[in-house]
C-alpha cells in the first residue's frame, strides 16, 4: 500500500483496526503498523496514568456504530448502505461477508483514497457485485459524485443508512450542519432512513487530560478539532430541523455488551443513532 495520499489518521485507525480483529488482511500496511508502534509508548503512559488513548475511543464508536448497523439491517428496514469518508474502514468487506447479496454496501471517499481502496480490495470486488467504493464529494450541491448523485443507484423502496465515522470534528460548525441538511433530504427520499456517526462534544472533553489529548489529537492529524457542539439537546433540536429523529448514545452505556465500550477514553465519544421521521 502505498502511504503517500494517505493521511496519518486513516493509516492508524487502520492499524488499530487490524490489531484488534476488526478488519480484513488486504488493508493491512507497513506504513500503518509503523505509524502505530511509533505512537504505542505514548499511548501506554496516558493508560499508565488512567488516561485515555486514541485506541479506546476508535474502538469504542467503532463497534457501537456496527451494533446499531446490525440493528438496522436484521430489522429488515435497511438493506443498503453508504459509508461517507470510509478510508481504510473494514465495515464494508465484513458486513458483505456476513451479509452476502443481501445487502447493498457503497464505500465513498475522494478519489485517492478511493483509487487506493479499489486496488486493495479488487479480489473482493471481483465477486462482490452488490460492493462498491466510489468518489464522493459529500458537500457538492448536484453532480455525478455528489451525495445525491450517488443514491441515484439505489433503489428508494428499499431501507438506506448513511454512515459517517471520523468526519464530522474535522469540519467547522457549518459544513456539518449543511451535511445534515443533505443526508437528512437524501434519506427523505427511501423507505426507512437511518443515520450512523461519531461525534465529539466539548462538554465531554472539558477536563485538563482530556484538553491536552484534544491538542495532541490536533497535532497528529495535522489540522484542528473542532468541539462544535456542547450538548445532546443541541444536537438533537439541529438534527430534527433537518428531518432527523436522533438519539445520542454515550459508548459508556453499552460496556455490559460491548468490552471496547469499557476502556477510559470510550466516554470521550458519542454515537449519533438517527431515523428520517416522516410525516
Amino acid at each position: 500500500m502505498s502511504a503517500a495520499r494517505i493521511s496519518p489518521t486513516a493509516l492508524y485507525t487502520a492499524q488499530v483496526w487490524q490489531e484488534n480483529g476488526r478488519s480484513v488482511p488486504e488493508l493491512a500496511s507497513l506504513p500503518a503498523k509503523a505509524l502505530y508502534t511509533a505512537l504505542s509508548p505514548a499511548m501506554a503512559v496516558s493508560r499508565k496514568l488512567g488516561g485515555p488513548t486514541l485506541q479506546d475511543f476508535l474502538l469504542a464508536r467503532h463497534d457501537l456504530i456496527d451494533r446499531q448497523l446490525h440493528e438496522a439491517i436484521t430489522s429488515g428496514k435497511a438493506t443498503q448502505v453508504l459509508e461517507i469518508a470510509a478510508g481504510l474502514s473494514p465495515r464494508g468487506s465484513r458486513f458483505v461477508q456476513q451479509y452476502g447479496d443481501d445487502i447493498t454496501y457503497i464505500e465513498a471517499d475522494l478519489p485517492g483514497m478511493v483509487a487506493q481502496k479499489r486496488k486493495l480490495l479488487e479480489q473482493r470486488l471481483a465477486v462482490c457485485p452488490y460492493h462498491h467504493i466510489e468518489v464522493i464529494d459529500a458537500f457538492a450541491k448536484e453532480g455525478v459524485h455528489s451525495l445525491t448523485g450517488l443514491v441515484e443507484q439505489l433503489d428508494p423502496e428499499r431501507g438506506l443508512v448513511i454512515i459517517t465515522e471520523g468526519l464530522l470534528n474535522y469540519f467547522d460548525r457549518a459544513s456539518v450542519l449543511d451535511l445534515w441538511s443533505r443526508i437528512g433530504q437524501t434519506l427523505s427520499g427511501f423507505q426507512h432512513g437511518f443515520y450512523l456517526s461519531d461525534l465529539h462534544f466539548s462538554s465531554h472533553n472539558d477536563d485538563v487530560l482530556s484538553r491536552v489529548f484534544a491538542a495532541a489529537l490536533g497535532a497528529f492529524v495535522r489540522g484542528k478539532i473542532h468541539l462544535h457542539f456542547s450538548s445532546s439537546g443541541e444536537v438533537q433540536q439541529l438534527m430534527q430541523q433537518r428531518g432527523l429523529a436522533c438519539e445520542v448514545l454515550n459508548p459508556e452505556d453499552f460496556a455490559g455488551d460491548l468490552p471496547a465500550c469499557a476502556t477510559a477514553g470510550a466516554g470521550l465519544t458519542r454515537v449519533l443513532s438517527a431515523t428520517a421521521m416522516t410525516y
